[in-house]
């Protein structure tokens, strides 16, 4: 799987702690999809504990995408609760006492570039 996300040409990674704010490091896209991997991480070792992904594919085969891309996705996305990530991420890594997390995402389609 590791060796085929190579390939996507738009993507970048950024980390993240509890005392950052999610919407001021995250640097993923805002105007395509693609997934998101996320990983705890304790001193050297990394866990992978989240797959994310955006956009829907529809019958006919096209992409039905939010605004706001993956960006909106990860930061704004619910996880652990009705709310976003901005803010359950920060709470759930206290309860499980996770120091950081780093993100790697991959824009695989952009509207704006067909």
């Amino acid at each position: 799987m590791y060796k085929e996300l190579k390939k996507f040409k738009v993507k970048n990674q950024f980390t993240f702690s509890t005392d950052d704010s999610l919407e001021e490091v995250c640097n993923a896209s805002e105007g395509g999809s693609g997934i998101f991997l996320v990983y705890a991480v304790d001193g050297e070792e990394k866990e992978l504990i989240m797959v994310g992904s955006t956009g829907t594919i529809q019958n006919d085969g096209t992409l039905k995408s939010k605004n706001g891309g993956l960006f909106d996705k990860i930061v704004n996305g619910h996880q652990f609760a009705k709310t976003g990530r901005k803010y359950s991420w920060p709470a759930q890594m206290k309860l499980e006492k996770i120091e950081r997390l780093e993100v790697y995402w991959y824009e695989t389609f952009n509207e704006k570039i067909k």
